[in-house]
């Protein structure tokens, strides 16, 4: 192939390298030099222009794109129309895409000229999703080169195969504890991540954490024609010998591997009852992020078998996230269990629902309710009372006189709770290890609520967010480990951080409560005279 600058004339035939712009005269690159583009060239008062030419034995670039494209593709890949040297594929129907990482490689080896770029090995894809694209840099290249580039592909580079399980079986293990809302939402989770391979569970079973109970749960599914079988346990995994492995072997299973160097995922048990697959499910299974038993799962669902050698090599790539729930090394290591946490006491709001007054400052049983807030703070536990203030900070100050708290204004107070949220944890010491958020309109909130919330926070084990709990119901005030701390900086609007719970379910420990008291806030009116009156 000729590269280089030619007199207008000369270049017929050739092909443009480069967009051309010279007073209304545009050609753009690609564009293939005839008697009419001279004309124009010559007429704008252009000398010379860079175009390439083909010579023997060169294929243009659509032409190489597309061999070499459709080499590649195998079973389920749809190759489109290549243009401007690049042909893309696609699924042809869900699945997982499986790749020859070796024939990737030895295509991309053949010469700088041909590049080919796929998805993740074993992504699940949907139909219609393009998996990979064949892109040939310069405008041909040498018939000789397409030609390797097709011998180095081989076979089948790419291919989706299909899932072929359908039917999957869920056992939960039960210890006193573990609350019937986790495993309720633990097979919500798994039933989403089963969908989008057609997958779908037959049965759920529920018995206690016991070998022998276990191992007649897992009979019970296969008799009933389960494909797959995923035990997810109370206790997770220590050992090949722990409950979940014995139950397995104890049906005449097999162990085939536990453990992967995927985090989160660690405690991944692969086992086999006759002809089909048992996962014992990792603790990081019952929440939707992506962890490593997806990475199993979808394998396993599309018919591939999962070796040891193969998981063993995920672990480049295998660390995802940071864990919230696993402890942290201090710069100060403290004593164990003398976890330092500060109360912050949002006393900052326009009290807009009051229709004027500053519910704050209304009394009830002769004190303020802001004072009534902020004096059980100070009883409980809490290491130090920040309050944060606002609207009319003067009289809210005043109101707390001869209280032994750190006071911080919120410029921005008429934003939204969010502002006052994050004026708050801006101002809490380095030394707390978290906060317990107060509304300062909650006045049934006492000091033993907040400092039972406190004992049941316990970082060493994964209880980052206390709540208290009535009947299901989720109120305040909320305990948050330090870990939140820039999540709830980014907070926004007149919206709280229940979404943050939602989102960290794992981290939640909760404190069940009796009565109204950690829902109740005076908003209105009629709330201050119901309580009045209560």
């Amino acid at each position: 192939m000729k590269f280089g600058p030619a007199s207008p004339r000369d270049a017929i035939g050739g092909v443009t390298v480069h967009t051309l712009r010279q007073g209304p005269l545009v050609l753009k690159k690609g564009t293939t030099i005839g008697p009419a583009e001279v004309e124009q060239l010559e007429r704008a008062g252009i000398k010379d222009i860079v175009v390439v030419r083909m010579e023997e034995g060169d294929v243009s670039e659509d032409v190489a794109a597309a061999s070499i494209a459709l080499a590649i593709g195998g079973e389920g890949i749809h190759v489109e129309r290549a243009f401007t040297g690049r042909a893309n594929l696609f699924a042809a129907r869900p699945g997982l895409l499986v790749i020859d990482r070796a024939a990737v490689d030895r295509i991309n080896n053949v010469d700088e000229a041909i590049t080919f770029a796929t998805l993740a090995a074993y992504k699940p894809v949907v139909e219609g999703e393009m998996v990979g694209t064949v892109k040939i840099i310069p405008f041909g290249v040498e018939g000789v080169l397409r030609d390797a580039a097709v011998k180095a592909a081989g076979k089948d580079v790419l291919k989706i195969a299909p899932y072929v399980i359908k039917r999957v079986g869920v056992v939960s293990t039960l210890l006193p504890g573990l609350s019937a809302k986790v495993v309720d939402k633990t097979l919500r989770v798994t039933a989403e991540r089963l969908a989008p391979a057609g997958a779908a569970i037959i049965a759920e079973r529920r018995v206690q954490h016991d070998e022998h109970a276990l191992s007649a749960a897992i009979k019970d599914l296969l008799a009933l024609g389960a494909e797959l079988v995923i035990v997810f346990g109370a206790s997770a995994i220590a050992d090949r010998r722990d409950v979940i492995p014995a139950a397995v072997t104890g049906i005449g299973g097999e162990i085939e591997h536990f453990g992967m160097p995927v985090d989160p995922g660690n405690l991944l048990l692969i086992a086999r009852a006759g002809s089909v697959p048992v996962l014992g499910a990792p603790g990081c299974a019952r929440s939707p992020v992506e962890n490593g038993f997806d990475w199993v799962l979808m394998r396993l669902l599309a018919g591939i078998k999962v070796t040891r050698s193969e998981l063993m090599g995920m672990g480049v790539g295998g660390l995802l996230m940071e864990i919230v729930t696993r402890p942290q090394p201090r710069a100060k290591p403290e004593i164990e269990g003398n976890s330092q946490v500060a109360a912050i006491v949002l006393a900052a709001g326009r009290s807009t629902r009051m229709g004027g007054p500053n519910k704050l400052l209304a009394e009830l049983d002769g004190k303020k309710l802001v004072r009534i807030a902020t004096e059980q703070a100070l009883a409980s536990k809490a290491s130090e009372v920040i309050v944060v203030t606002g609207h009319q900070s003067e009289l809210v100050e005043q109101a707390l006189q001869g209280l032994k708290v750190r006071f911080v204004k919120n410029p921005d107070f008429a934003g939204g709770i969010a502002s006052s949220v994050k004026s708050g944890i801006a101002a809490v010491p380095e030394s707390c290890d978290g906060a317990v958020v107060c509304l300062g309109d909650m006045p049934l909130i006492d000091a033993g609520l907040i400092g039972r919330l406190i004992d049941s926070f316990a970082p060493d084990r994964g209880n980052l967010i206390v709540v208290p709990v009535s009947e299901g119901r989720r109120g305040n005030p909320v305990l948050w480990s330090r870990r939140f701390f820039k999540e709830l900086m980014t907070l926004d609007g007149d919206v709280g951080a229940r979404h943050l719970i939602a989102k960290h379910t794992e981290a939640v420990a909760e404190v069940p409560v009796d009565g109204e008291g950690a829902f109740l806030d005076i908003d209105t009116p009629q709330a201050l005279e119901a309580a009045r009156r209560g």
